[in-house]
């Protein structure tokens, strides 16, 4: 049974947690990446299908290879991060399913609906996009998140021989405080919540 996190642990994910737009010269390991990572691929998706593809970007020339892509407004910032993940997807995420979901023929359900494959590999990628997040700010990382990118140039700088569709984009690093903007408002719960 799972145990209720204290005050400072939910703060670290959730209620202080901040997006970055500047980062500190503090590099990112690959073993950080890698327990990250390991952190991620254990969030529940439905069938267990695990859709989402990374693709940790670091080098000065894979930052080079995603700058094209960028809108103006997450140039800066994602050139100095220390770390950019590009959060994709598998179309043919299926092909794993008897792997990865062996109780049932899962497969044939998106071999059968092209429609029902992209859905389902869209929604559990952001899913897990959002355990991205959470591992990193539960590793001692800070994130900023972006979907200002043209996905058609990422899919072709990064993607041309997988044939993984990119979803959004998450710079990883140390961030700078100074770079935080002011907390804007959230909906409160009668506004954004039904009880049925």
């Amino acid at each position: 049974m799972a145990e209720k996190l204290t005050m400072t642990a939910l703060e670290t994910l959730f209620t202080a947690a901040r997006t970055y737009n500047g980062w500190q010269d503090r590099p990112v390991s690959d073993e950080q990446i890698r327990a990250i990572y390991d952190l991620v691929k254990m969030g529940p998706t439905s069938a267990n299908c695990g859709p989402a593809r990374f693709s940790f970007i670091r080098s000065e020339a894979g930052k080079a290879r995603l700058k094209p892509a960028l809108s103006s407004g997450n140039l800066e910032k994602t050139m100095t991060a220390p770390v950019t993940a590009i959060v994709a997807w598998d179309p043919l995420f299926y092909n794993r399913l008897p792997e990865l979901f062996p109780f049932a023929d899962a497969r044939a359900w998106f071999t059968s609906s092209p429609e029902l494959a992209v859905e389902t590999a869209f929604r559990n990628s952001s899913l897990q996009a959002a355990y991205l997040i959470a591992a990193c700010r539960a590793s001692g990382l800070d994130t900023g998140p972006m979907s200002g990118f043209d996905r058609d140039a990422v899919d072709a700088a990064f993607f041309a021989e997988s044939g993984w569709k990119s979803n959004l984009l998450i710079n990883i690093g140390y961030g700078d405080p100074e770079s935080v903007y002011p907390r804007l408002p959230r909906l409160d719960f009668v506004t954004a919540c039904t009880l049925a």
